[in-house]
This record gives structure tokens, C-alpha cells and sequence, in this order.
């Protein structure tokens, strides 16, 4: 795949990340910030421009397309986009409206479109049935937390629990991301919500689904943007390259920016202990000052960790990755 198919792949998934014009100015300026860093990683100085140039629509996506004659590149393209707009959970009608033009204009296979829209549906209902439904005490707990009328909360399992289990997310979630399926990212942020949850379950604190979102994003971990920073650095770094429709069991070499997925997990999964524990009365400056201080240490982590990340990559399939984001 050469430079320029690359950036037509990543346009499409700007596309998407915009197609519903609902994005908060902070997600804008993630979506911006990624694009930079991917420009630099890649040493490609014509892709810091490709945010303002598809959020002004001076690339169409109609050229984006016409630039991806192999089947393969598109089948990819469509499942980047895909997972782009499952990212903050259920397709809005305008995300909808875009996939199915897409569809139209890269004249996909429809089996295959039809097979990845069926695990990706999967692993969203999955995942919002898994993630904390917790009823009647998520409201209250939601607006303590944003009035920090909260004291702090010893937790019921030893610190050293915690910490051995965020670290079995992060490498979980490294893991999912040397898969060269595209698909396989889409477990990545229903585990984050499952384990943040889990963190403040051990503090007396239910949580829904929504508040952890918020949780996540004020760490300034967006979720549209999370998944393309994901995809991009696959995408130029290499392992991603046709392995769309293929098999489980193919593990992606450790490219540039290997494992982001384990660094951001981990610093996630510190972050909520430290504010959980801490009676949820950081506000939005601190969480995200926070978690930047935390995202350091967790990347020079991710090396020391890189044969076990590989392990357990090696043996994910479909079924496991459905368990786990299930919670079996």
C-alpha cells in the first residue's frame, strides 16, 4: 500500500469521525492532535493537513475512494470508518446515512460488508449489555461526582487487586491491537469501560455506561479519536496493510507507536483509582494533567511487557475476544 492509499484510507476515517457533526471541540482538537502526531511518526508532512482539508471538505470522498482500486483496501476502508462510528456506541442516523453511501461508492463485496457489520453490531451490543446497567444508584453517584460531595472510599480488595487487574486489561487491550483485524479494536474501549467500572465498584461507587464515557473523555481520551489514532498508526506503520477478511492467528509485528492501546489502558485504569479513591473531586484540568503524567511511565512500560502483549495475541480468536467483552 503506498502513501497515497494510506491517506485515502485515513480520510475516509476523518469522514467518518465527522459524519455525525455532533463532535465536541475538544474531540476536534484530539482528532486534530492525532493527525499531527501521525504526520510526524509517518514523515508524511501532507497529513497534518488532512484534518482541516476534510473538515472544510476541500478533499471530497468521492476522491478518496477513486484512489483504492484493490478490493482489499477497500473492505478496509469500509471497516475503518465502521468502527469509527460505533465508537461512542450506537451508529447515529447520519453515521448510518455515511456508511451506507460509503458502501455505495467503494462497491464492496456485500457478503463481506454484511459478515463485519454483524461482528461489529456483536461486539457493541456486547458491550453495552456488559457494561454496567447498574441502576438505581448511577444517577445519584453521577451527579456526586460532579458536585465532588464524595469522600474518599477505602476499597474492598488490596491495592496490589487493582493494580494486577488494570495490568490484565492493558495487556488484553495491547494485545487486541497487534490483531491486523480491524475489527479487533472495537473491544478495546468496551473493555475500558468494564475496567473502570471495576475500579469504582471497589470503592462503593455504580457507575453507568455514560458517566464512565464522560470519565474517559475528560481524561482526554476521546473515543472517536482513540480508535483513529489506533487505526492510523496500524495503517502506517504497516500491520494492518490487506489483512482485511482475513483469519485470526496472524499477529502484527511491533511497528511504530506497537501497543499504544496497552500505555493508555494502563494510565486509565491509575488514573480512576487515584480519583476514586480520592473521593472523584479532580476536576477536568487535573484528570487530564493527571493522566498525562501517568501516560509516561505507562508507555516505557509497554516495552518491558511486549512478550507477554505477544502472547496473548497469538492465542485471541473471535470467541475469546466476544467472552471477554462479555464478561464470561
Amino acid at each position: 500500500m503506498n502513501p497515497e492509499q494510506q491517506k485515502s484510507i485515513l480520510t475516509i476515517a476523518l469522514y467518518a469521525a465527522f459524519a455525525d457533526g455532533a463532535k465536541h471541540d475538544r474531540e476536534r482538537e484530539e482528532i486534530r492532535r492525532i493527525a499531527e502526531s501521525l504526520a510526524t511518526d509517518a514523515g508524511v508532512p501532507d497529513l497534518a493537513r488532512l484534518y482541516q482539508d476534510v473538515l472544510l471538505k476541500r478533499v471530497s470522498l468521492e476522491a478518496a475512494v477513486a484512489a483504492l482500486a484493490d478490493p482489499g483496501e477497500r473492505q478496509l476502508a469500509y471497516e475503518m470508518a465502521a468502527c469509527v462510528c460505533d465508537a461512542d456506541g450506537r451508529q447515529s442516523e447520519a453515521e448510518q446515512r455515511f456508511l451506507n453511501e460509503l458502501k455505495a461508492l467503494l462497491k464492496l463485496d456485500a457478503g463481506q460488508a454484511a459478515a463485519f457489520d454483524r461482528e461489529a453490531d456483536a461486539i457493541v451490543d456486547l458491550g453495552e449489555a456488559a457494561a454496567p446497567a447498574m441502576a438505581a444508584g448511577a444517577a445519584t453517584a453521577a451527579v456526586a461526582a460532579v458536585s465532588g460531595a464524595v469522600v474518599a472510599a477505602q476499597p474492598n480488595v488490596t491495592e496490589a487487586e487493582l493494580d494486577k487487574s488494570i495490568l490484565n486489561y492493558a495487556l488484553m487491550n495491547g494485545a487486541l491491537e497487534l490483531l491486523p483485524q480491524s475489527w479487533a479494536s472495537m473491544a478495546i474501549i468496551p473493555l475500558q469501560i468494564k475496567m473502570v467500572y471495576g475500579i469504582g465498584r471497589a470503592h462503593g461507587v455504580q457507575l453507568d455506561q455514560g458517566h464512565i464515557k464522560e470519565f474517559i473523555a475528560a481524561a482526554g481520551v476521546g473515543l472517536t479519536s482513540q480508535y483513529l489514532e489506533q487505526f492510523g498508526r496500524k495503517l502506517l506503520g504497516g500491520l494492518l496493510g490487506k489483512a482485511a477478511g482475513k483469519t485470526f492467528g496472524k499477529v502484527g509485528s511491533a511497528a511504530t507507536g506497537m501497543a499504544f492501546s496497552f500505555a493508555t489502558t494502563y494510565a486509565l485504569g491509575q488514573l480512576a483509582k487515584r480519583y476514586y479513591a480520592g473521593g472523584r473531586v479532580m476536576n477536568t484540568v487535573v484528570l487530564k494533567d493527571t493522566f498525562q503524567n501517568l501516560l509516561g511511565p505507562a508507555r516505557q512500560m509497554q516495552t518491558q511487557y511486549l512478550p507477554q502483549i505477544q502472547q496473548q495475541a497469538g492465542t485471541l480468536d473471535m470467541g475469546r475476544v466476544m467472552a471477554m467483552v462479555r464478561g464470561a
